[in-house]
């Protein structure tokens, strides 16, 4: 039998999922980056349970794709956050970006940015809801594109891959790959309510 009649005529799924998977995870990534409404912590766990199922190149691939997504995103929301810094009567993205920074939280930001610098940027990508308030100290310290690009290529780095591993615990717990991604959404929403609601168990702070 010649090679051409053997010619397979159907896509494995893999490639399906892949092909489809992966622009998917770096535009979802992207836009979470941007409006931070959509759970791309959640997203990127998910990815990984189902990458850990297949094979190790995938879990490269979920690796680059959130990353590289999520700093673009940040990026793109630090630039438009400079135009409005600079316009005289600033913008609906710099306006989103203060409504997302309580007062409290930015005056912490801003103090520890201060004191240590990039390696806040770090911390705040980990952080949940922790990256908006660094990102408008970074704005209102004037910091250049440039710096703040220095400083977010690790903080993207690490949370990818602190997501990626929940994302592998799941995998490696559960045999179907749906039970994997089930458990590592959970562990992902827990992680980011728990700082919420210690805040509000804890009540307001004593003077």
């Amino acid at each position: 039998m010649s090679w051409l009649g053997a010619a397979p005529t159907t896509i494995p799924p893999e490639t399906t999922q892949q092909a489809l998977g992966y622009p998917s995870l770096f535009l979802l990534v992207l836009i979470g980056a941007l409006v931070p409404v959509v759970p791309t912590g959640a997203l990127v766990s998910s990815a990984a349970v189902v990458a850990f199922h297949q094979t190790a190149f995938s879990l490269g691939l979920v690796f680059l794709t959130a990353s590289l997504a999520a700093f673009l995103g940040d990026l793109t929301l630090y630039w438009l956050g400079q135009r409005g810094m600079r316009s005289r009567n600033g913008s609906r993205w710099l306006a989103a970006i203060r409504a997302r920074a309580p007062q409290d939280r930015l005056e912490q930001a801003q103090t520890k940015l201060a004191e240590h610098g990039v390696a806040v940027l770090v911390l705040s990508r980990l952080m949940p809801a922790g990256r908006i308030p660094v990102m408008l100290a970074c704005l209102l310290a004037d910091w250049p594109l440039r710096r703040f690009a220095r400083g977010n290529l690790p903080a993207c780095l690490a949370w990818a891959v602190t997501y990626q591993l929940i994302g592998i615990l799941g995998g490696s717990l559960f045999r179907e790959p749906w039970e994997g991604v089930a458990a590592a959404v959970a562990l992902t929403v827990l992680v980011s309510a728990a700082p919420s609601v210690w805040r509000r168990l804890r009540g307001p702070a004593r003077v």
